[in-house]
């Protein structure tokens, strides 16, 4: 109690740092854009969830969740305690899991309603988006408190297929991030070696361009080592030798000569990082087969039908290596989310957010003048936002479903006689892998399918 209460009082002191007015902070803190510090202390709060989250998966937690009037309820005539090792207790973190992050996307998606239409920080619903913190804090609390005491009943179940699509889109999203990431390196690089005349910078493109492409190759043959079956595992073999193609293909397209006169920009270093995530993906569809001669990452299976998670007693098993992987990118995509604004057009309409307006300029600049004197927040908004309040929350519901599903590796909540994801886990990774190479695909040959548009 005392360390919530603690938590309130500096976070009420955030409230009246990081308002809509500008900041007055000590001075060693550099000076920041409201917008930008508005998004961190949002991207925060998701932080907080997914920690909350973590925790909840340990066994000592879940001793104490006993309490709650959903835990080893009987529905369907589905019994949920199973004989062995594993029992109702390891079932309630992926319970607790579903729970916090259902509160954690119902508060940025009262937000999303919320910040519908602000155009600028004029708006009264402005000061709520860049102040108020200790409130919002408050129903943030109030809304986890809220969604652990839900019965259970179909909540669980309903919430998975929400689980299933949010994460869906967030993996686009992630990849549209990642072709982005790659376009700005290589205009950097590209930029510089002209700048200064010098061929290392070509040599680094280069480098990591054929260090992205040998990972690739790496993960191919390890997935084929570990994954399939000379017998069996048909639908895996299957899955790496097509996106496998579709990689070589997508690679073939960005050095066409007619892709390069219309986007000189594309080069073999996005196809590379596209290539290496699309083999991510597949890897973690991989890791979703529910059948243990294609899938090492299942627990053991005795002979008796029971799981045997561990000698010491049942464990929850989230944190093998492709859901830490998927952590870690999730995180530096959220960040990425949070910190930047592109400096490609499609991406800054797609994500709802701009490089610098030009009518922003002029008002930045003098903001930036006044920054020494009023504190190192300052409010770059007053003639228009940088970016979508509205969807930069919609991101962030998207990105509560995502780790909804990576952290409990995304256990469908009804089929509590195995702890182990379904099919369904499996169609949607390789889904969303299809999906992004089209996208990358449509990326390289829209400028010339619609020449009249402007793709620069």
């Amino acid at each position: 109690m005392g360390a919530c209460l603690g938590a309130c009082s500096l976070l009420s002191c955030a409230s009246c740092l990081c308002g809509s007015a500008p900041c007055i902070l000590c001075s060693c803190c550099p000076a920041s854009r409201n917008s930008t510090v508005s998004r961190l202390i949002f991207t925060f709060f998701l932080f907080l969830g997914v920690l909350v989250s973590i925790i909840m998966l340990s066994p000592g937690v879940e001793s104490q969740l006993y309490k709650l009037p959903w835990v080893c309820e009987e529905g369907a005539g589905i019994p949920t305690a199973l004989q062995g090792y594993i029992d109702c207790g390891s079932l309630l973190g992926y319970r607790a899991v579903y729970r916090m992050c259902f509160a954690t996307a119902a508060f940025f998606f009262f937000f999303t309603l919320l910040m519908l239409c602000v155009s600028s920080s004029r708006d009264p619903r402005a000061a709520i988006q860049n102040g108020f913190w200790f409130f919002k804090f408050l129903i943030f609390v109030g809304i986890t408190v809220g969604a652990f005491y839900i019965p259970d009943g179909s909540f669980s179940n309903i919430w998975f297929y929400f689980g299933v699509v949010g994460s869906f889109l967030f993996i686009l999203i992630q990849l549209v991030l990642l072709i982005d990431f790659a376009h700005s390196w290589n205009q950097l690089w590209l930029g510089k070696a002209e700048e200064r005349d010098s061929r290392a910078w070509y040599a680094g493109l280069f480098f990591f361009t054929v260090l992205f492409y040998s990972l690739s190759i790496t993960a191919v043959a390890l997935m084929f080592i570990y994954y399939t079956e000379p017998s069996t595992c048909h639908e895996g073999k299957i899955f790496i030798s097509l996106n496998l193609t579709l990689c070589v293909c997508v690679s073939i397209a960005a050095v066409l000569p007619k892709v390069q006169n219309a986007q000189p920009n594309s080069g073999l270093l996005q196809a590379s990082v596209v290539t290496l995530y699309t083999m991510f993906v597949t890897w973690l569809a991989l890791s979703s087969v529910p059948e243990q001669k294609c899938n090492p990452h299942l627990p053991t299976q005795l002979g008796n039908g029971t799981v045997l998670a561990g000698p010491e007693g049942y464990q929850t098993q989230w944190w093998d290596a492709p859901s830490i992987v998927g952590l870690i990118i999730f995180l530096l995509c959220t960040l990425f989310i949070s910190l930047r604004s592109s400096d490609h057009r499609q991406v800054n309409s797609l994500m709802q957010t701009e490089e610098c307006p030009p009518m922003l300029q002029a008002t930045q600049q003098q903001q930036q003048q006044l920054a020494a004197c009023e504190g190192p927040a300052f409010d770059n908004e007053q003639d228009g936002v940088t970016y979508s309040y509205s969807f930069f929350h919609f991101c962030l519901v998207l990105a509560s479903l995502h780790i909804m599903m990576t952290l409990t590796n995304w256990y469908k909540p009804g089929e509590t006689q195995k702890m182990i994801s379904t099919w369904t886990a499996v169609w949607v990774k390789i889904c969303a892998s299809w999906a992004g190479l089209l996208l990358y695909l449509w990326t390289l040959v829209a400028p010339l399918l619609m020449p009249n548009r402007d793709f620069s």
